[in-house]
């Protein structure tokens, strides 16, 4: 019988792998809401789908259920501050979007104005897995921002790239 790994070896495991930093918004009858996440990925190209993963004990979890839209706000390096208010460095929401400009997508979503790319979803589905609610999003538009990289996460701490080298690979 193969034994399966803990809760801690499969979390000091994920942390070797480099993820990219968003903000996930919404906003709508429900109200207005917004957390860091680090667990969304495209699902596929037809149609334009992503997945976002939230705790289900995270006390947005109804508001984004009951809203069933989402932005998703991909962040640059200059935007660190900002991760860490919406990962509960404000408790207040208020407090969260005054530290950033936004702009409201097309769906009526905020998305972060100077965001790397903000993917404006409608919710498909939502799957519930262990502890944590699998948000599935039709993209019903995308705002690409052609300058900037990406804020990444590894190694439980923020991960800056340098500029691509001008040379190539190989030798």
């Amino acid at each position: 019988m193969i034994s399966t790994i803990s809760r801690a070896e499969f979390r000091d495991a994920m942390a070797r792998v480099c993820a990219p930093v968003n903000i996930i918004t919404t906003d709508g009858p429900a109200g207005r809401g917004g957390f860091t996440a680090t667990a969304m990925c495209s699902v596929s190209d037809e149609p334009p789908t992503l997945l976002v993963c939230m705790n289900n004990k995270s006390q947005q979890a109804s508001l984004f259920m009951q809203n069933r839209r989402f932005c998703v706000n991909v962040l640059t390096h200059e935007h660190m501050h900002l991760a860490g208010k919406f990962a509960g460095g404000a408790q207040d929401m208020d407090e969260r979007y005054a530290a950033a400009e936004w702009t409201s997508m097309a769906s009526g979503m905020p998305g972060l104005s100077d965001a790397i790319v903000n993917f404006d979803c409608e919710m498909e589905t939502v799957h519930m897995v262990g502890t944590h609610n699998v948000m599935i999003g039709r993209v019903l538009c995308a705002r690409v921002r052609t300058d900037g990289r990406a804020l990444l996460y590894m190694d439980r701490s923020y991960v800056h790239l340098p500029p691509p080298s001008l040379g190539s690979f190989g030798g």
